[in-house]
């Protein structure tokens, strides 16, 4: 069940994302119908970020971040200039919510283009997330801290247990799963190399 300080977050988040994001697209000179062609997000759905009145997907903010050639935490307002950034719990940005009570949140990110973020997952029995193909180059490296990860890389499962770490290209189709009948609890980073983006 979500506390109030979950709805306050998750509202600050969609703020920061429709105020970044339509920042960024004036600051390229992109209109909607552009960012729309250069993400493959419908533009009713840029409206609607834009608008404040949707929170995205992981898949759409990663689409979007791509596009614009930014990373994930930047849409987020994660950014910052000091030499040390300092990202508290209350900061950090809760991207996916799973059906059993499951939370992916990214813990703190680096500014574009290339891009590092780091991630906690919480995964409870009977879910599963499939995550769009990252661009070119991407990698993941995940540790699970607790429970079995069921892994999915190009349609092969792999088991992790308490204490595996693993590799993988996400520029590749993978999703993630909880194995057996406890919470599994991992931690991801992502990097993202920096690509010249056609917009």
């Amino acid at each position: 069940m979500s506390g109030e300080g979950d709805i306050a977050g998750a509202e600050a988040m969609v703020a920061a994302v429709a105020r970044n994001m339509s920042r960024m697209r004036r600051e390229r000179g992109l209109s909607l119908d552009g960012l729309a062609r250069a993400s493959r997000v419908s533009k009713g759905m840029l409206v609607q970020i834009e608008g404040a009145r949707t929170n995205p997907s992981i898949a759409t903010l990663c689409r979007v971040a791509s596009a614009l050639g930014v990373s994930v935490a930047q849409l987020v307002d994660l950014g910052g200039d000091d030499a040390v950034r300092l990202v508290g719990p209350e900061e950090a940005a809760r991207l996916w919510a799973g059906s059993e009570g499951g939370r992916a949140v990214l813990l703190v990110g680096s500014d574009g283009p290339d891009m590092l973020e780091l991630w906690s997952w919480e995964m409870r029995p009977q879910e599963r997330h499939i995550s769009d193909p990252h661009p070119a180059g991407t990698r993941e490296l995940l540790h699970v801290t607790a429970g079995t990860l069921l892994l999915e890389v190009e349609g092969r499962a792999h088991e992790l247990p308490a204490g595996t770490s693993a590799l993988l290209h996400g520029d590749r189709s993978h999703a993630y799963a909880c194995k057996g009948p406890r919470a599994v609890h991992f931690t991801m980073a992502v990097v993202e190399p920096h690509a010249p983006r056609r917009i």
